[in-house]
């Protein structure tokens, strides 16, 4: 990369930070390294330093320096050394950057790394250390320019150079284009923008750093709304002034989930909306992170937040179903009751259950018309019987019974059983398709499978948790002692933390007495959303979840649509790979 083609990398682009200094000190209680390089100028290629400057400090005193000069390994432009006073005379005998590094992170140590302009200094550390073989800490990193761009304004100083800076402060030591003196320097004025923060509400090392980025005046106004919220798992809900909610979301730790909306990493536009229009922050604390998912889902569902994008009316749910009659069609329903036998879903749009009743066509000899069909008058033939793609039941041409074998029954073992029937004829006309060349014609029944497939598995897969009257589950907890839950028919009727130490049966027992009563329904889904009820069996199928208790077995068919995942799993990259080439 050459010089012209350089791009000076931004704070948000160093990386993450490493575990350092706790972010919820207080900035008197907090170490600084302040940092100063002198270079060569160019590229942070992992050479280039000529000088290290360094100086530690908390709370406002001066607890150790660190400051040499650096053997850079190739010429000094003359103009580097106008402006430093650094000779390539007096680099000679100094030591090369691999022998000083260890030096320099021995000193770093967990402090903070302060820096005027820290990406570019940053930036030379970090090349150093991946070019000689050394781990870059990560370290929290403070940008007094960028600090200084949040604290004063223009009428204060007419830029944020580190000559001015230091002028405006006072400092003790004015910079002179030397690593140690420009480190001292920074030090003054590090503590002069820290005399500032406090009139901005930031008293720790981390609302320092967030102030020091590019947040907009609604958050930095509305940051209010993150104090005292519990650093634990639950939901959250952004409140307007008039109590409705505007916003549900859920985290594991609900105090820093929040404050993250007020800080340079949220972007989205409709998020700044809503914080514009938020008075404040209820939070609910909930036993562990299944619960408060749980939570949020059915909160979403019940308010429809005008900010939520998803989860808003799971009533909107469709089903693909198998009407009654002796010559039976497909029709997608938005209810299934009890007198319905066979059907497939839910699904998420008419799009997708139209694309998986499709399949089905193309699978099999069911008729697409909506006539009420009678065993007793024939009504006439449309254009499908004239195709070959219809055995014509309107006409009578084929009898109840062998509709029912040929075309219904293996719609019924497909959603319920076995869907290897349908499977395999999709498949078949896919490359009768492709070896005909009609590829666009073979893609179309490919997206077909695919919707019809998803939607068999998806439904085997809640049917077969939703069938178990109750069932209570158990995982570690992060702190010790077990996260338990207690599920009746795909829905969670109870949940609890036992504490470390002690058996869990005694806290299963209380849930057990107090959870939700779940009566059985009909359906895949009988008592909660098919969200709420995957979300759960997210849950459950983690390699350390343990199961305790079961009503009932816990079983697939052995034959059912779950051992064609990876004919999924390729049939669904496909249709992905084909519509992101259809973008334009």
């Amino acid at each position: 990369m050459t010089a012209g083609e350089y791009v000076q990398e931004t704070l948000a682009g160093l990386g993450p930070a490493g575990e350092g200094m706790d972010p919820a000190l207080p900035l008197h209680a907090v170490t600084f390294v302040v940092v100063d390089l002198e270079t060569t100028g160019g590229t942070p290629d992992g050479g280039g330093i000529t000088e290290i400057g360094a100086v530690k400090v908390r709370g406002g005193e001066e607890l150790g320096i660190l400051g040499t000069l650096v053997n850079p390994g190739q010429p000094i432009p003359p103009f580097i050394t106008v402006l430093t006073g650094i000779t390539e005379a007096m680099l000679l005998p100094a030591p090369p950057v691999e022998t000083v590094l260890p030096s320099f992170l021995e000193f770093l140590g967990d402090a903070v790394l302060v820096a005027h302009n820290a990406p570019y200094d940053v930036g030379f550390l970090k090349a150093a250390c991946a070019r000689h073989g050394y781990r870059w800490p990560n370290p929290r990193v403070l940008d007094t320019v960028a600090l200084a761009r949040r604290v004063l304004t223009r009428d204060e100083v007419p830029n944020r150079k580190l000559g001015t800076l230091a002028a405006y402060f006072r400092t003790t030591v004015q910079p002179t284009h030397r690593a140690l003196d420009d480190a001292r320097a920074t030090v003054d004025v590090l503590h002069g923008l820290i005399g500032r923060l406090g009139g901005h509400r930031v008293h720790t090392l981390g609302e320092a750093i967030e102030f020091a980025r590019a947040v907009t005046p609604t958050q930095r106004r509305k940051r209010y709304l993150a104090e005292g919220l519990p650093k634990a798992p639950g939901v959250y809900i952004f409140r307007a002034g008039d109590g409705r909610p505007l916003y549900v979301g859920t985290s594991g730790d609900i105090a820093t989930r929040v404050r993250s909306y007020f800080t340079a990493a949220e972007k989205r536009a409709r998020m700044s909306e809503m914080l514009g229009a938020a008075e404040r922050v209820e939070a609910i604390e909930c036993a562990h992170s299944l619960e408060a998912e749980v939570r949020e889902l059915r909160l979403i569902a019940a308010h429809a937040p005008p900010y939520n994008r998803r989860s808003k009316f799971p009533e909107r749910m469709l089903w693909l179903k198998l009407t009654p009659g002796p010559y039976p069609r497909l029709s997608v329903v938005r209810e299934i009751g009890p007198a319905d036998e066979a059907y497939l879903g839910p699904f998420g749009s008419r799009r997708v259950a139209e694309l998986a009743a499709a399949a089905f066509h193309d699978a099999l000899p069911l008729r697409q018309c909506t006539h009420r069909l009678s065993l007793r008058t024939v009504t006439p033939a449309c254009a499908l019987a004239e195709l070959g793609r219809c055995p014509a039941p309107c006409e009578h041409r084929i009898t109840p019974e062998e509709y029912d074998h040929r075309a219904a029954l293996p719609f019924r073992a497909a959603t319920a059983g076995d869907p290897r029937p349908v499977v395999d004829a999709l498949l078949a006309r896919i490359e009768a398709l492709a070896a005909a060349q009609r590829y666009e014609e073979a893609a179309v029944v490919r997206t077909r499978l695919a919707a019809a497939l998803r939607a068999t598995v998806r439904m085997q897969r809640l049917t077969a948790l939703t069938r178990i009257a109750e069932l209570a589950a158990a995982r570690p907890a992060r702190d010790g002692g077990w996260e338990l839950a207690l599920v009746r028919h795909g829905r969670l009727a109870g949940a609890g933390v036992s504490p470390p130490g002690v058996h869990p049966r005694p806290t299963l027992r209380l849930i057990r007495a107090t959870a939700e009563t779940v009566p059985a329904g009909h359906g895949p889904v009988p008592a909660a959303t098919a969200e709420e009820t995957e979300r759960i069996l997210s849950w459950l199928e983690r390699p350390e979840t343990r199961l305790v208790e079961m009503s009932a077995g816990w079983s697939s068919p052995v034959a059912g649509a779950a051992r064609f995942r990876d004919l999924l799993a390729k049939a669904e990259q496909a249709v992905s790979a084909q519509l992101s080439s259809e973008r334009p």
